[in-house]
């Protein structure tokens, strides 16, 4: 895809509605969303009577995570200039700056073709909406060809309205504040509550390990790990 391409689909991207609340800061965050497109075959046969695309799934954005720029460091493994790269934002930002890290899953759900115009489908589906007051909910037009496009463009724009809120959510609970190791409060939380869930049996050891790898203190917590695949 070139980015000519790209850019055709976010100039023709148009949110017709956005949900009523923002990414959540604790928790995961599911987002129902119609893409509304215009077939090309409507184009190619200059049809008189309209049909309508219809694409229905489910965005879940997962709970924001608090990196730092040595978090970074192990994100950009197998870049040739990942560690430059790295050390240039180490040396920007210092040392200790906390940032977000967001994530996303497209769950598709299905897609129909509907006959009308493109603004008669919008309002039967905003109706709809209405009448079951999710708040969560969002339309978006597009490019047929591009739709997935449309529907980045609509989280990035969402997660860019969503951060500062965010970041004072947990800045008010003081996770963002890193300790003298450079951790900040929320990932050493989320390390202790990795720990009892693989002590507990129900966590992953493999995942544990790799948080601590991410955030490079695996040679802090190194007896510890050990410790929980010792018979007592």
């Amino acid at each position: 895809m070139e980015h000519n391409d790209i850019n055709e689909a976010i100039i023709n991207t148009v949110i017709i509605r956005y949900p009523k609340q923002k990414l959540a800061t604790f928790g995961v965050t599911n987002i129902k969303y119609f893409i509304i497109t215009e077939p090309l075959i409507n184009t190619l046969l200059e049809k008189t009577e309209e049909d309508v695309v219809v694409r229905e799934g489910k965005v879940i954005a997962e709970r924001p995570q608090i990196i730092t720029p040595y978090y970074l460091k192990s994100l950009f493994q197998g870049f040739e200039h990942g560690d430059e790269y790295t050390d240039y934002i180490r040396e920007i930002q210092g040392t200790d700056i906390s940032g977000l890290l967001y994530t996303y899953k497209n769950d598709f759900a299905n897609m129909t073709i509907v006959s009308g115009t493109i603004e008669t489908v919008i309002e039967k589906i905003e109706y709809d909406l209405d009448k079951e007051g999710d708040p969560l909910t969002a339309i978006i037009k597009g490019i047929n060809k591009y739709w997935d496009i449309s529907l980045m463009k609509f989280i990035f724009d969402l997660t860019t309205t969503s951060l500062a809120s965010n970041i004072s959510d947990l800045s008010r609970r003081g996770l963002l504040t890193a300790d003298k190791g450079g951790l900040p409060r929320d990932a050493r939380i989320k390390i202790e509550n990795l720990f009892r869930e693989v002590k507990a049996g129900r966590g992953s050891p493999g995942e544990l390990k790799k948080e601590l790898d991410l955030w490079g203190v695996f040679r802090e917590y190194e007896n510890r790990f050990l410790d929980l695949f010792s018979k007592k």
